[in-house]
């Protein structure tokens, strides 16, 4: 599990590490991780290094400094490396003096003979003959999107970007672009991920981030976040073993779906199947369309005969009037885990005695959007959406699944697990049917349900993009395309096919 800190733990861990290594010596190791990954970039973009030509766009402080130092080392590889200086007199005085030792060049931003946007020639030259550019123009103290020369010279920036700890322009803490940032094909950052790399716009402003060990790790407090890797994925993905049958694998009963909307109930059902439930009960009007698709499933017309079930996954499709409230009802009083999306939540919110249904020591899992979301805590989500995924979740005593491009899972002790797609193609009608479907199954199987939650939204964007990218549901004309969640469904297993043979040995 990867962690995530806030740019103030990071700070504070610098602070402790600069009382035994001086400074300078730590920056200059941080340049070097710059250089080499810079020239990994030169490489494949270009297909050499030696001659060919990188550019620095160089704000005030540390940050610039890093840049500085780091073209400092790619002169020594035969880069030609020229800094564009934005703030001139506020340059890092170090750094500047190395790439100056080193043979690199410095020039301002706006000097001599600049052109009808301010840019002296000096500069736009440089970004024009750049084979990539370094963004050293802000580091994480910075707030708001770039200034307007800032902004002027990344916009005629045509190669790839590596970014010094953060593409410049993205919030450092909740990963808001506003206006102009930076879109950075690789971030290179220091000691640890930082909000601004898996959070909202900035986590596809970030690019490929690679996280570098400079001496802090030592003195790092618990992660403010948590990314999971694949491989514990796929080791805590529940699968049958020898002495398993189809009970002790887990039985979900889900209850979703109308006589309006069937769909909802094939989906959610469909994927509890494809999650490796040992059983799905579905209970609901649909019953006999779950049944022609598939098979497998045991369904009755009603929660109330639905049969023994470990664990709910309850809401999609099931109304708001009173015969949704009587579902959502029987499925709190049952002292079982539940998972609550769509209708369900609308419920609650408009029913405060609903809670009072609910057993206490039965864990519960949210899952709304951003509209729900609303409904539910009574505001509507602002930018800081780990502050209000984490307030919901401690109101209620519950597991908040808030969805997204970036995926929120707060469990109510305050942990918080994220999960990035980088895309939306799940965003579409249904998605969030199978998304319910995967929770309640691994739910049923045991899997706490902050892991749950993890686990389900990682492998559903992973079948997402497989469904939009090459899953075998997808001719090669459609590929690009908008998916259903039908194909976004088919491509379940093999999602997690891929996150279990990521943790073979």
């Amino acid at each position: 599990m990867h962690g995530v800190w806030t740019p103030d733990q990071i700070r504070a861990a610098e602070q402790r590490l600069f009382a035994r290594t001086p400074e300078p010596a730590v920056m200059r190791r941080a340049a070097y991780a710059v250089s080499a990954h810079t020239t990994r970039v030169l490489a494949e973009f270009t297909g050499g290094v030696a001659g060919r030509h990188v550019t620095l766009l160089v704000g005030a402080g540390n940050n610039g400094g890093d840049a500085l130092w780091a073209g400092a080392f790619l002169r020594r590889r035969g880069v030609g490396v020229t800094a564009v200086l934005l703030a001139p007199e506020k340059a890092h005085a170090a750094g500047l003096a190395a790439l100056r030792r080193a043979g690199g060049a410095a020039v301002p931003a706006e000097g001599p003979s600049p052109d009808t946007a301010g840019i002296g020639a000096e500069a736009a030259d440089a970004v024009e003959r750049a084979d990539v550019v370094i963004d050293g123009i802000v580091g994480l103290s910075a707030r708001g999107s770039l200034r307007p020369t800032a902004a002027e010279l990344v916009r005629r920036v045509d190669v790839p970007i590596v970014a010094v700890d953060l593409p410049s322009g993205v919030d450092p803490v909740t990963g808001a672009v506003d206006g102009p940032a930076v879109l950075a094909d690789v971030t290179v950052t220091f000691g640890g991920r930082k909000p601004c790399h898996v959070l909202g716009p900035g986590a596809a402003h970030s690019g490929d981030v690679e996280v570098i060990d400079i001496g802090v790790a030592d003195e790092l407090p618990e992660p403010e976040l948590y990314l999971l890797e694949a491989a514990e994925i796929g080791a805590g993905w529940p699968v049958p073993g020898p002495a398993d049958d189809k009970y002790s694998q887990g039985v979900v009963g889900v209850a979703a779906g109308s006589a309006t909307y069937p769909g909802a109930a094939v989906l959610a059902s469909g994927a509890a199947v494809q999650a490796t439930a040992g059983m799905v009960r579905y209970a609901g009007p649909a019953a006999d369309v779950v049944r022609m698709r598939w098979p497998e499933v045991v369904a009755t017309g009603s929660v109330t005969d639905a049969g023994q079930v470990q664990a709910w996954a309850v809401g999609p499709g099931i109304g708001t009037g009173a015969s949704g409230r009587d579902v959502l009802l029987h499925v709190l009083e049952s002292g079982l885990p539940v998972c609550a999306d769509a209708d369900s939540i609308t419920l609650f919110a408009e029913d405060d005695t609903l809670w009072d249904a609910r057993d206490p020591d039965a864990p519960l899992v949210l899952t709304p959007h951003a509209g729900e979301f609303a409904r539910l805590s009574g505001a509507e989500l602002g930018e800081d959406r780990v502050s209000a995924a984490r307030e919901v979740a401690a109101r209620f005593d519950a597991v908040v699944l808030l969805k997204g491009n970036t995926t929120i899972v707060a469990a109510p002790d305050g942990k918080v697990l994220v999960n990035d797609s980088r895309h939306a193609w799940p965003a579409t009608a249904g998605s969030g049917d199978v998304l319910t479907g995967l929770i309640g199954a691994l739910l049923a199987s045991g899997v706490e349900p902050w892991l749950a939650c993890g686990y389900a939204a990682n492998v559903h964007a992973r079948a997402a993009d497989l469904a939009a990218h090459g899953a075998p549901t997808r001719t090669p004309a459609e590929v690009g395309a908008p998916i259903g969640a039908s194909a976004l469904l088919a491509a379940v297993p093999t999602a997690i096919r891929a996150v279990r043979e990521a943790a073979l040995p």
